[in-house]
């Protein structure tokens, strides 16, 4: 900018040329100065004050905006983590065999309250405690009178909860819409479903995570949103396993067992088409874990994958099947069975005095423990821990259940002979009805190895060959003799031939030793023997049931007429046809004339 000169020289002159005062030219260019002065500094200001109220209305719109956005939504309580985290509420469903639901999800809602907003806090917690009995009714006047902003009441309630609620007229109650996992069959396979609980939570949803059986086995599967919700497909007969469940309960309550389990597998595939266990729960409202007591008293127990036994005799046909595949008997082979068996200082006993010696088909077929393990001293402690290792006894199975985990075999420090001798007849080592169910299938399939499995599989899954196709067959003939002519004989059922093998063991007690008069009774069995498609595997924890002048705990009383009533009702479910044998001609008397 040109800076004009208070007094220029040539106006000067020019003003005294003409006798005007030139101090006049100084005053009139000194409020010009000013004039542009003061114009510019008011350009300025005002361009201040504009850019200054833009930014004083941007503030108040952002403040606006914010107000608006939290009037209208519902507040959650802050959290130590996973603040700003999204989550995920959505899981698959689960789904038996044929499609049909097991597990899915349902749109609930929790309730919360905002003590700020309550008009009366006594009489909210007051009528609360009314629908909600479990709640404590002063702890909820103390918190809804005290200054928290967000107090969680029931993290998950029905519609008729929240109408009852609703009902009471309390602006400060308040309910967030949440998914829940909803078992629509109640009970019905309670141990393999498990349950689920709440993780993650906001008023608006919250993270529902297994907690046990598949639905914690395959959390992430159910969770993960790039599976498109396709349901979990399981290997369970909702059918069957319903009828399996009533008739176990009442076998079990029966035989006045405190417990009870029962598995029922497809030979071929490896697939648990039923899996039971007594007492059980209703996972729509899982019970807590006992912290006091024996854990096995818990419904939460699952006895089929976590309950490890001594199953008694159901071993002898491991141990026969072994001596036969390695030709050193054959089932017309005479063992001697004088008894007492004398090893060191342990005798081994018969219940019964079967004479002096037996083949080896009858030694199974009457149960001889004697005789059994005289087949065992022929075979040796290297060879029989061996063969139990490839029949899957010895580790953990690989069924898909964190339960299983729990269900390691309990096998002795030192393999010794007299071990070999007891374990022959299923003392000694202890392991899981699932364990008996996979070796019963690997012998009745032909001598392939079997892994059970919970999901639907799509043909047979054979493992390696355990035993020889012509033992498979001479031990099913003889597990069927064992029902026809045997300790088993409660167990034949009218159109099937049912194959199988008792086993009773007594009880161990917590800290060693035996009872006298409680006892595991086991039975496994092979149906039908002419063409074995499943194996069913009937545990009964402490059964005595009072028949015939006295108490009976022997398997082939309690187990065995339990799992005979189990196949008649449930082989005609799994599309078995009854053999039907043919009805005695009338008889014709010919004549001649």
């Amino acid at each position: 900018m040109t800076r004009i000169p208070l007094r220029p020289l040539a106006a000067i002159l020019d003003a005294r040329k003409k006798g005007t005062d030139p101090d006049a030219i100084e005053r009139l260019n000194t409020s010009a100065r000013h004039e542009v002065i003061q114009n510019e500094l008011r350009s300025v200001g005002e361009g201040r004050l504009v850019v200054l109220g833009v930014m004083f209305f941007c503030a108040y719109a952002v403040i606006a905006a914010q107000m608006g956005l939290l009037a209208g939504s519902e507040p959650t309580e802050q959290r130590a983590a996973g603040g700003g985290v999204e989550i995920l509420a959505q899981r698959a469903d689960i789904v038996d065999r044929r499609g049909r639901v097991l597990a899915t999800n349902i749109e609930t809602h929790s309730l919360y309250a905002q003590p700020q907003e309550m008009i009366e806090p006594k009489r909210a917690a007051k009528e609360l405690v009314k629908i909600f009995p479990d709640l404590d009714e002063a702890r909820l006047t103390k918190d809804f009178s005290g200054k928290r902003k967000f107090i969680w009441v029931k993290k998950k309630i029905s519609p008729e909860q929240l109408q009852q609620v609703h009902d009471i007229g309390e602006p400060g109650l308040l309910f967030g819409p949440r998914e829940a996992r909803l078992y629509p069959n109640g009970t019905l396979a309670a141990h393999v479903m498990g349950g689920t609980s709440f993780g993650r939570e906001g008023v608006h949803a919250a993270e529902v995570i297994g907690t046990a059986g598949v639905e914690k086995q395959f959390d992430e599967y159910l969770r993960d949103p790039a599976n498109g919700a396709r349901p979990l497909q399981l290997s369970i007969d909702m059918t069957v396993q319903t009828a399996a469940e009533r008739v176990l309960y009442g076998g079990m309550r029966l035989m006045g067992a405190k417990g009870a389990a029962s598995i029922l597998m497809d030979i071929h595939t490896g697939e648990v088409i039923s899996v039971v266990s007594l007492p059980d729960f209703d996972p729509n409202n899982r019970p807590l874990p006992p912290v006091e007591g024996d854990p096995d008293d818990s419904p939460l127990f699952n006895r089929a994958l976590q309950g490890v036994y001594e199953l008694g005799s159901t071993f002898k046909v491991f141990t026969i099947a072994q001596a036969i595949e390695l030709q050193l008997v054959n089932k017309s082979t005479m063992i001697n069975t004088r008894g007492p068996l004398v090893w060191g200082k342990h005798k081994i006993r018969d219940f019964h005095d079967y004479g002096k010696e037996l083949d080896v088909e009858t030694v199974l077929t009457k149960s001889s423990n004697i005789g059994t393990a005289r087949i065992s001293q022929m075979i040796g402690a290297e060879r029989q821990r061996e063969f139990l290792g490839a029949l899957g006894m010895l580790d953990t199975t690989t069924i898909e259940m964190p339960e299983a985990s729990g269900g390691k075999p309990l096998l002795p420090k030192n393999w010794s002979e007299i071990s070999t001798m007891t374990i022959s007849y299923g003392h000694g080592l202890s392991a899981t009805p699932m364990h008996l169910a996979a070796a019963f299938s690997t012998i009745a399939n032909g001598g392939r190895k079997i892994s059970p499995t919970l999901l639907k599989q799509d043909g047979p899954n054979y493992g390696a060959q355990v035993l020889s196709p012509f033992v498979a067959r001479e031990m099913n003939d003889m597990l069927r003799k064992v029902v026809t002519d045997g300790t088993a004989s409660f167990g034949d059922v009218a159109g099937y031939s049912v194959g199988g093998k008792t086993g009773t063991a007594d009880k161990p007690k917590a800290r060693g030793g035996y009872y006298k008069d409680k006892v595991i009774a086991s039975f496994a069995s092979v149906f039908p023997t002419d063409n074995p498609q499943y194996v069913l595997i009937v545990t009964l924890d402490e059964p005595e049931i009072y028949t015939m002048g006295e108490n009976r705990r022997s398997a082939g009383w309690t187990a065995v007429p339990v799992a005979a009533e189990l196949i008649n009702r449930v082989a005609p479910l799994l599309g078995l046809r009854p053999n039907v044998e043919p009805g005695k001609l009338a008889g014709i008397t010919l004549t001649s004339n």
